[in-house]
């Protein structure tokens, strides 16, 4: 049920097309829409019933707002825009990641093949994508030998190997007319155009030839160059009459997730395919156009001459979007291409929903079991802490975050303790809650949800001291207790502190095994780096007469400690120290010797 403010809101949204944002009790932008009518859509989450994952959006919701525009085209262009300025969490976000390489040759004078991922607007050419990375790399190998565009980067003043091995026409030493240049980029163009069929047919000649030679090793060469041919240029599952460049298009959604399939044909060929799948929130087709705004806008996937997409897209408003050709086809080949991309977004729906109910279960869904366990709200943003020292020497702290039950590794923190006393677990917890949390208060950052210390009831106590009676708020604390053989036993909360009941087979038991498991490791981590480097400083810090630039020269003269306590006088010298000094050190390390080789 909406609370008062959104009820509020509700009843005087315009009939108008915009963007809304949905913000939690973090005032957090955790979700960005657009809609054609404001009105009708964000009504449309607080009515109804939902599926179970929907209802946790909207059971985060404690407010929003809303952005009027003039046209649907500029509320999708802004959601696009807010999508990326905020990353909400509910929203769907595509990295860099899912870019393929492209073939390039470059604008320049002297111009070069390159492998590229970024696609500018510059002089170059770009042929791709390329979703098969090796193929493609071996594809420039095979037509750096084919055509001796220059190699280097910048130009040297004498001529290379690649000069020598006849892959250069070494413009570095001698003149070469732009007329030879455009030859070679045209035998390149034609090639990946289709014309690499001639060269195929030409190795294939050589490479029978090698053979009746007894030249077996050529004979494997020409093989190997014929394969990478095949599988960059030919290797297809369906092709078409024309050489037209387009992206196929089609989605499946089923019990509250898309799956959205992307098939790349380049010149007539079906080369490779994109998948991917998210949770939905609102109306498949909204969500399959904000993707393919992401698609080509945030993703840098280069722009195809067309487009085909399924049924039910409005596809003159991605063309005059996108400023391409787009098609909705109703026959023929391009309608197969779009009910195969269908197809094959149906499978993998299917194939993969289990496993998505099983991730959700073990992350989202622990959450909601562990806040039902200990009687909070539930628990999405979890803080743990936890501390490291040796005999009370290295003293540090960490904490690490786990959001909607997954590691956030972005929000780790490392710290070292100052003013506590070092063998002093309590006193050390006191500082770093302080420290932790007046910086959230100061800099507005999201408070936790529950905040979880790896120790008892001491610990426990000294955190809420700082946050309850020092900083005024009030955040659920829970310890987690550990058993003779350092493993999860206990989860301890409440005033007065008492053991929550979870069975250790449960999510949530599991979810606390992962977090006091990471923040262990996190803080051992930096606790052996942080002893490693005090080791090397304190070895150097008793030689009197050597500050910090002399530890780094001699650091870098000699390359370890080792070889410093090791070296003579004269070697001594040689790095740059006076006499007296280097006499002055070498006693040192010798004194300190002593008593070892007696």
């Amino acid at each position: 049920m909406a609370n008062e403010l959104i009820q509020h809101k509700l009843a005087i949204l315009p009939d108008q097309p915009g963007c809304y944002l949905m913000k939690d009790r973090q005032n957090t932008i955790i979700y960005v829409g657009k809609a054609k009518v404001l009105k009708n859509r964000v009504r449309s989450y607080f009515t109804g019933s939902h599926d179970a994952k929907t209802q946790r959006l909207v059971g985060e919701i404690v407010d929003f707002e809303y952005i009027v525009t003039n046209s649907e085209k500029e509320a999708l262009i802004l959601e696009l825009n807010l999508i990326k300025k905020h990353d909400p969490k509910y929203n769907i976000m595509l990295k860099d990641d899912k870019t393929y390489p492209y073939l390039k040759i470059t604008g320049e004078r002297h111009p070069k093949l390159i492998i590229t991922r970024q696609v500018k607007r510059d002089k170059g050419k770009y042929f791709g994508p390329y979703p098969n990375a090796y193929a493609a790399s071996e594809t420039k190998k095979l037509l750096d030998r084919l055509y001796p565009l220059r190699k280097c980067h910048t130009m040297p003043d004498r001529a290379c190997l690649y000069y020598h091995m006849g892959q250069c026409l070494a413009p570095c030493i001698k003149p070469v007319e732009k007329e030879t240049y455009q030859e070679m980029i045209d035998g390149i163009t034609k090639f990946l155009n289709g014309g690499f069929r001639e060269v195929k047919e030409q190795l294939v000649e050589k490479m029978s030839e090698a053979s009746e030679n007894l030249e077996f090793e050529r004979a494997k060469e020409y093989r190997d160059q014929i394969s990478h041919i095949e599988t960059v240029m030919e290797k297809q599952k369906m092709a078409m009459n024309d050489f037209t460049n387009r992206d196929v298009f089609a989605y499946a959604v089923d019990k509250g997730w898309m799956c959205v399939q992307v098939f790349f044909v380049r010149q007539g060929k079906l080369i490779e395919r994109d998948v991917s799948l998210f949770p939905l929130y609102r109306d498949p087709q909204d969500e399959f156009m904000t993707y393919l705004g992401q698609f080509y806008e945030q993703s840098h996937h280069m722009k195809p001459n067309e487009v085909l997409v399924p049924e039910g897209v409005d596809a003159e408003l991605v063309r005059e979007w996108l400023d391409i050709r787009v098609l909705v086809p109703q026959r023929g080949k391009k309608k197969d291409l779009v009910e195969l991309a269908k197809k094959n977004a149906d499978i993998a729906i299917k194939e993969k929903f289990g496993l998505l109910e099983r991730q959700e279960e073990r992350t989202v869904g622990a959450c909601l079991e562990l806040g039902e366990a200990m009687n909070i709200a539930t628990p999405l943003r979890i803080e743990a802490f936890d501390n490291s020292h040796i005999q009370g020497a290295d003293a540090v702290s960490a904490m690490i975050t786990f959001i909607d039950g997954k590691p956030s590794k972005k929000d780790y923190r490392k710290y070292k303790t100052r003013n506590a006393s070092k063998p002093d677990d309590y006193a050390a917890m006191r500082e770093v809650i302080r420290r932790r949390y007046s910086r959230v208060l100061k800099d507005g950052l999201p408070l936790p949800d529950l905040i979880v210390i790896d120790g008892g009831k001491g610990q426990m106590e000294s955190a809420r001291e700082i946050l309850e009676d020092e900083l005024g708020l009030s955040i659920p604390i829970a310890g987690l207790a550990k058993d003779a053989k350092h493993q999860t036993s206990q989860l301890l909360y409440g005033d007065p502190i008492e053991v929550v009941p979870l069975k250790r087979t449960s999510e949530a038991f599991y979810l606390l095994q992962r977090i006091q498991d990471e923040v262990h490791r996190f803080v051992i981590t930096f606790h052996r780096q942080l002893r490693g480097k005090n080791s090397i400083q304190s070895a150097l810090d008793n030689l009197e007469g050597v500050g910090p630039k002399r530890k780094q020269q001699l650091l870098k003269h000699f390359g370890s400690v080792k070889k410093i306590k090791e070296a003579t006088v004269e070697e001594l010298r040689e790095a740059g120290m006076p006499l007296s000094l280097a006499t002055s050190i070498r006693q040192h390390f010798a004194q300190q010797a002593l008593p070892s080789e007696q």
